[in-house]
């Protein structure tokens, strides 16, 4: 039997618990290339933490859900919309489980990965269904790391997570599937460079 402290709920709870409520306010950079140019409809953001993609979304004009596996995440991303004056839908979810109802045009997973084990292609593929025509469906993973990482297992290159999502629906297509580079600052100043995976798929 798993040990309950390693559950994915007990886990997500006590990292949040360890961090500030207050977040730095920074959409992630891959949110804000590729949804600049998109004209604002109902967006969902699976895995939302302290909300700042959400709460940067919703002030472009987004209709945004946000969903999190963590109550306490939740509590810090609904704070930090409330603060910055905008309407976010947020809703629970363990993801492996349910997924939130209704068609988006936009879907955005950034980092929505666990240090535990966790299969993240069905999820993504549940995702398939809930995508509008003309949507976007964006991922963002870990690629290369910080020096300073304490990770051990190696993340997957953005081709890779591409083919574990399987044969992409009937007339969908890939809008980019690549690695994208960043200067990261690390706890004690210092810097490395650092890449994220990022897989972009629109459904026609």
């Amino acid at each position: 039997m798993r040990d309950i402290e390693q559950t994915p709920e007990i886990f997500w709870e006590s990292h949040y618990d360890a961090m500030s409520p207050i977040s730095n306010g920074i959409p992630g950079k891959i949110v804000v290339r590729f949804s600049e140019g998109l004209i604002p409809g109902k967006a969902l953001e699976l895995g939302c933490g302290r909300g700042d993609d959400a709460v940067w979304l919703a002030q472009q004009g987004w209709q945004v859900t946000a969903v999190d596996l963590s109550y306490r995440a939740i509590e810090y991303a609904a704070a930090n919309a409330s603060r910055s004056g905008v309407n976010i839908n947020f809703e629970r979810h363990d993801l492996t489980q349910t997924f939130p109802s209704g068609e988006f045009d936009l879907i955005v997973a950034s980092f929505l990965e666990s240090p535990l084990e966790f299969d993240r292609a069905p999820l993504f593929r549940a995702a398939f269904g809930h995508l509008a025509p003309g949507g976007l469906l964006l991922i963002t993973s870990h690629g290369k790391v910080p020096n300073w990482s304490k990770h051990v297992r190696p993340f997957l290159p953005a081709s890779e997570v591409l083919a574990s999502l399987g044969p992409l629906p009937q007339g969908w297509e890939v809008q980019f599937c690549d690695e994208v580079s960043r200067v990261m600052t690390g706890p004690e100043g210092q810097l490395d460079e650092v890449s994220d995976a990022v897989v972009a798929l629109k459904r026609a």
